[in-house]
């Protein structure tokens, strides 16, 4: 029973498309058998996140300006990657645009999904180790400042509010418990 769809779709409309998201109207009936419409945010991307770590637990941040949330935002280096594409290529690719670090190793930490009550957008997210310093290349988008701190500060700041965005909180806690564990 509890993994059965209750809604029904009666008729459903795209109402903007670009090459990012594609919004769409549905006109339901939901799971209580009212008519109702429901809108759907699909992202044609995967979002990417990379928790890098040096070998003293020191991390790095990036900080930008953030549209939607008319607000300034520190987080973990992310970015979008291809669906159906290797999302270790897209990774490796953002962590050297934004920060000018590869990796000799990688670790996928987490998958989830980052809006599900209105959204498909599935985030993969990954640990990078054995850094190798090189230049950062940012795209024409982003206006980005890239800090290095301890892993600790950076953990600190996510319990204190600080750190909102969903995919660093959640690399930020879960290498918390990695390293606790002793499994990095």
């Amino acid at each position: 029973m509890e993994e059965t769809n209750p809604w029904q779709t009666l008729q459903s409309e795209v109402k903007y498309d670009n090459n990012w998201i594609r919004l769409t109207e549905h006109q339901v009936i939901n799971p209580s058998g009212g008519n109702g419409i429901y809108g759907e945010v699909h992202f044609k991307n995967l979002a990417i996140g990379i928790l890098p770590l040096d070998e003293n637990y020191n991390t790095w941040l990036v900080g930008q300006y953030r549209y939607p949330l008319k607000a300034y935002s520190w987080e973990i280096p992310e970015g979008g990657g291809p669906l159906g594409s290797d999302p270790l290529d897209s990774a490796r690719r953002e962590l050297l645009e934004e920060t000018g670090l590869s990796a000799e190793n990688w670790l996928e930490i987490q998958r989830m999904h980052l809006s599900n009550s209105v959204s498909d957008e599935l985030s993969i997210i990954y640990i990078a180790t054995n850094l190798i310093q090189g230049i950062a290349m940012p795209e024409e988008t982003e206006q980005l400042v890239v800090k290095k701190l301890p892993f600790e500060d950076v953990y600190q700041m996510v319990l204190r509010g600080e750190i909102t965005d969903s995919m660093s909180v959640t690399a930020i806690l879960k290498a918390k418990l990695m390293i606790l564990d002793g499994l990095i």
